[in-house]
């Protein structure tokens, strides 16, 4: 047990006795812990903006939705594991969520940061947990402004490991997503709907490690965000940013100093996209890109997304314009470092240390 554990353990024993329970931790905000075997739901239903809920040490059972803006959700550290109820992958703990948290909670994802069309959820922050074994996605946020998701490891859920849709402004630093079946991380605007890319306000993805999904991090229809200083390996692919016909245009992403090795896992094509294997970063349909200072080795593979960097015309036929890419080290990509099959105007690629481009000349 961790000196880390043993902190968090006294305060709350000093802070709530036995038994679920809250007290005043400040003048204004309570703290809620909740053990396994209680619901976290009930605990989530009564806070209020501002509280933390706080989940012990242990594993924890069922789906929980958060509609409460300025809650924290945090647990002890890697060793609070939330996971389905046994016996479903989406059963959910508690009510008074409406139906729209209910119906997340329902599709099968774990944690359910859940705001409206007409009203976001704000401030929300989920820290220091494990949410693994859940049907869709382990952390799922849906009309979130302000999340912040913090050193939580999403491992083995069936879609993705930590999800955002309709969301600004939000931070994604420290976790871990690993073995997942889709994205690592995947960041959009709507999957349910056709319509142009939104405006991030400036969400962060960084240092996060992403290892064994399909694809480390997707950013899909989206603006102005930045993925910067993330560990990606073992995946089919690494960094996924996404367009198509739709206007506005995705694009203004900058993706830095990450380190994107041995992406060289071997995914089945899709309705929605070819086969991948081998792919360190790719830019499909996207405008305005920047690609700088990354280190993309070994991500090896024979899919028409191979490749250290691949700039590619997306499959609805939509050309990629105006990326830079520019000051990267790039080794042992294969089929090159460097692809460039988009026919868009004013793709560029200079200060690249790499040995091979297709077409030759990019290095």
């Amino acid at each position: 047990m961790n000196k880390c554990h043993i902190a968090y353990l006294s305060c709350a024993a000093a802070l709530l006795g036995t038994g679920l329970g809250a007290v005043p931790s400040t003048a204004a905000h309570t703290l809620h812990l909740v053990r396994p075997g209680q619901s976290i739901q009930k605990a989530v239903d009564a806070a209020r903006p501002g509280d933390t809920v706080l989940l012990a040490y242990g594993t924890h059972r069922g789906s929980v939705t958060v509609t409460t803006p300025g809650l924290t959700l945090r647990g002890m550290g890697h060793g609070t594991v939330l996971r389905p109820e046994a016996g479903t992958s989406a059963a959910r703990s508690g009510s008074g969520a409406g139906q729209a948290a209910d119906s997340c909670a329902a599709a099968g994802n774990g944690i359910c940061v859940t705001g409206t069309k007409d009203r976001t959820v704000d401030g929300v922050t989920i820290a220091s947990l494990t949410v693994t074994g859940f049907r869709k996605t382990g952390v799922h946020a849906h009309a979130a402004d302000g999340l912040t998701v913090r050193n939580v490891t999403a491992v083995g859920n069936g879609v993705w490991g930590i999800a955002s849709e309709r969301s600004a402004r939000g931070v994604f630093r420290g976790n871990t997503a690993r073995d997942n079946g889709d994205a690592g991380l995947f960041l959009a605007n709507t999957v349910t709907e056709e319509e142009g890319a939104t405006d991030t306000g400036g969400t962060v993805v960084e240092r996060n490690r992403l290892e064994g999904n399909r694809i480390g991090v997707t950013v899909r229809r989206l603006r102005n965000l930045t993925v910067a200083g993330n560990h990606l390996t073992g995946n089919c692919a690494g960094v996924f940013v996404v367009g198509d016909e739709n206007k506005p245009k995705a694009g203004l992403v900058t993706v830095r100093e990450n380190r994107i090795e041995r992406n060289n896992k071997s995914c089945p094509k899709t309705a929605r996209l070819d086969a991948l294997q081998g792919s360190g970063i790719v830019l499909t349909g996207t405008e305005d890109n920047l690609i700088t200072r990354n280190v993309i080795r070994d991500n090896i593979g024979s899919s028409p997304l191979s490749g250290g960097v691949v700039v590619f015309k997306s499959f609805v036929g939509t050309t990629s314009e105006r990326n830079r890419i520019s000051d990267n080290l790039l080794q042992g990509n294969s089929p090159a470092d460097l692809v460039n099959t988009d026919p868009g105007k004013g793709n560029t690629f200079q200060g690249n240390s790499c040995l091979s481009s297709q077409p030759a000349g990019l290095c």
